[in-house]
């Protein structure tokens, strides 16, 4: 039985802002004062000498999540293009609050975020579809290479929820909102292929 340990980054400038991160890599998605203090009491609760391998999607903002919770165990750290955020595609970098004004039929109101639907708006977006596929791609993958293995991936909110939407196959993908900011994720795949999800978005507060 393989264990994944989903760890979403940091807060960042574009968190406080209210901004669609995507795929964007430029100075509002560095990690702000906060979001590396988050990180910080993370590594102090959640020790990562257990581990056997550390992923990490190459964006600035997980990679920087990564070194901090890195710095005492000091393992091989391995991109992963399949642990990227959903790319929202033309509308990566635009604010939440401007989007949900214009586009209220495919945002959540409770969430304050895109529905499924949003796709048929935002030119180039990725499907909920796509990031979940990806995502189980990359645990079949590990789990394949290391059967018995304790795997961190250090990643984003939508990647952790697409995660756990591949574990537990909801109907309705909104009922499960994404995970705050240095929070963790447990779950774990079987070789007969059964998923169990342990916990989810439990933050250096929570006893792991």
């Amino acid at each position: 039985m393989t264990t994944f340990y989903f760890i979403r980054h940091g807060q960042t400038d574009a968190n406080v802002a209210g901004i669609k991160q995507g795929t964007i890599n430029d100075e509002r998605t560095h990690l702000t004062a906060t979001g590396i203090n988050q990180v910080a009491q993370l590594h102090a609760a959640f020790t990562l000498d257990f581990a056997d391998a550390l992923f990490c999607s190459p964006l600035d903002r997980t990679r920087e999540t990564a070194a901090i919770l890195n710095q005492a165990a000091k393992l091989p750290v391995t991109l992963d293009d399949r642990l990227l955020e959903i790319s929202y595609g033309s509308w990566d970098g635009k604010r939440n609050a401007d989007l949900l004004a214009a586009f209220p039929d495919v945002f959540n109101p409770t969430l304050q975020d895109v529905l499924p639907s949003y796709v048929d708006y935002a030119t180039g977006g990725e499907s909920f579809a796509a990031v979940r596929k990806r995502v189980a791609n990359f645990m079949a993958d590990r789990a394949a290479e290391n059967p018995d293995g304790q795997i961190i991936c250090v990643t984003h909110g939508f990647t952790v929820k697409a995660a756990a939407l591949v574990a537990l196959q909801p109907e309705n993908p909104m009922t499960l909102p994404e995970p705050e900011n240095a929070s963790v994720t447990k779950i774990t795949l079987k070789s007969d292929g059964r998923y169990f999800v342990w916990y989810y978005n439990r933050t250096s507060s929570s006893a792991f």
